[in-house]
């Protein structure tokens, strides 16, 4: 008589699919309470598990105002959701664990290392902590930075709340803001030219868009550039010009009518929020069509990996262009700061850009056909589901069931990423160890 199989253990990509599966839905039964809206009514689990899975996966994209729909509870709620989001759920798990004194096996390390994007399971616990300690202090400087204005307008008590709320949702890369009571969906538009604020939340995003393992990097070499790690070097490069570049863009193209320092600000600001955090200082709906189209290549970019950021990461664009580069050069390899890139990475980052470019344009071109709206408008909207950005043109309040339901799910993929979902679906699959015949195919 045969034995009934054994259940069979779930691998460390279906774990961490599972662990932002159940806060999402954890979240949405919170969010779903009388309590958690100011009205007191029940709200209805599609706009819950919209407004959870946005949080969860650090989006920012709404179907109600923030500050006027949602209580202090539902505010709360939401907060956590996007600190665990942020942190990652296994990260977050990793560090209860670690402050409850228990031992952590090595199949907990690997899910760890898997979700921390670390190269080695070794001093993944130690690392853990770093992130979390750091991770707090990060927020509380950004709070503190921000209190004295937001304590002056709206009072102590909410003021102080207002500071940690959108640190936390900037450093998390989330975009969720509390500003609408003067005007719903305004995000940071009433801080433009406001320096404070404006730096607070460029550098949350910032260090948040970086990645753990670069805090690390930098943590252990200080100034010491050429010690880094070529991965910790190529993100630093790749982020500076993409803040860089679209700057002179918006400074010189978008914001000419503008003056002094809020024209600076408002360049500087929404060179970096499109990678990927969500808030905005300026009316989005005003810039030209190629602003518009610039900010939809940001946000499918992203920030970097292991990070609180989405997108398809720095070091993907990375790789694509070198890669291009050695093809121009007639050169064997790519490289990258004196490092050959493996052969492997490449097809990854291609994978990685063909997955992304499909769900945004499929998800758009649905959306463009079902709601009857323009095209450029709706790939704005799914570039930011997908990219886990958040940053709208005002769509996503009015779209219909089938709509959201797009872009729920172009958000899960962004915040878990496609390859995850992939791995964890196929994980059963067996390699396959047989070639079959080389033939060569003209391309270009």
């Amino acid at each position: 008589m045969e034995h009934p199989r054994r259940f069979r253990r779930l691998t460390s990509f279906q774990t961490i699919i599972l662990g932002f599966a159940l806060v999402i839905l954890s979240g949405s039964l919170l969010l779903m309470l009388p309590f958690s809206s100011r009205s007191g009514e029940v709200t209805g689990f599609l706009d819950a598990l919209f407004t959870a899975v946005s949080a969860v996966c650090v989006t920012g994209l709404v179907v109600f105002d923030t500050a006027t729909y949602w209580s202090f509870f539902g505010q709360l709620v939401i907060m956590l959701l996007i600190q665990i989001g942020g942190l990652g759920v296994v990260t977050a798990t990793g560090a209860i664990v670690i402050l409850t004194g228990k031992k952590i096996g090595l199949v907990q390390r690997s899910v760890m290392q898997e979700a921390l994007s670390a190269h080695k399971v070794g001093g993944v616990v130690r690392l853990t902590g770093f992130i979390v300690k750091a991770t707090f202090l990060i927020e509380a400087l950004g709070a503190l930075m921000m209190a004295p204005v937001f304590c002056k307008d709206f009072g102590i008590g909410k003021g102080l709340w207002y500071a940690c709320f959108h640190a936390v949702s900037a450093f998390c890369n989330a975009g969720f803001d509390l500003m609408g009571e003067g005007q719903p969906f305004s995000s940071l538009t009433a801080y433009a030219a406001n320096p404070v604020v404006n730096f607070a939340i460029i550098f949350l995003i910032v260090v948040g868009g970086i990645g753990f393992m670069t805090w690390e990097d930098m943590w252990s070499h200080r100034h010491h550039f050429r010690k880094y790690r070529m991965q910790s070097k190529v993100i630093l490069c790749v982020t500076a010009l993409l803040i860089l570049l679209p700057a002179m863009y918006f400074y010189f193209i978008e914001f000419s009518h503008l003056s002094g320092g809020e024209r600076i600000w408002s360049a500087l600001f929404q060179s970096v929020t499109p990678r990927t955090a969500g808030f905005n200082t300026v009316d989005l709906t005003a810039l030209r069509e190629t602003g518009q189209g610039l900010l939809i290549v940001l946000m499918l970019i992203g920030g970097s990996p292991g990070s609180t950021a989405g997108g398809m990461k720095t070091t993907t664009l990375a790789v694509l262009l070198t890669s291009a580069l050695s093809v121009f050069q007639r050169k064997d390899h790519p490289h990258l700061f004196q490092r050959r890139v493996t052969d492997e990475t490449v097809k990854y980052a291609a994978t990685v850009l063909q997955m992304y470019l499909v769900l945004c344009l499929t998800g758009g071109m649905v959306i463009s056909v079902v709601e009857e709206l323009p095209l450029l408008d709706c790939l704005f909207e799914t570039a930011s589901a997908i990219g886990t950005v958040g940053l709208s043109l005002g769509l996503t309040p009015e779209l219909g069931t089938c709509s959201r339901i797009i872009l729920i799910f172009l958000m899960f993929i962004g915040r878990v990423g496609g390859l995850t979902l992939i791995f964890a679906a196929l994980s059963g699959s067996r390699p396959n160890i047989s070639r079959f015949p080389e033939e060569k195919i003209t391309v270009g």
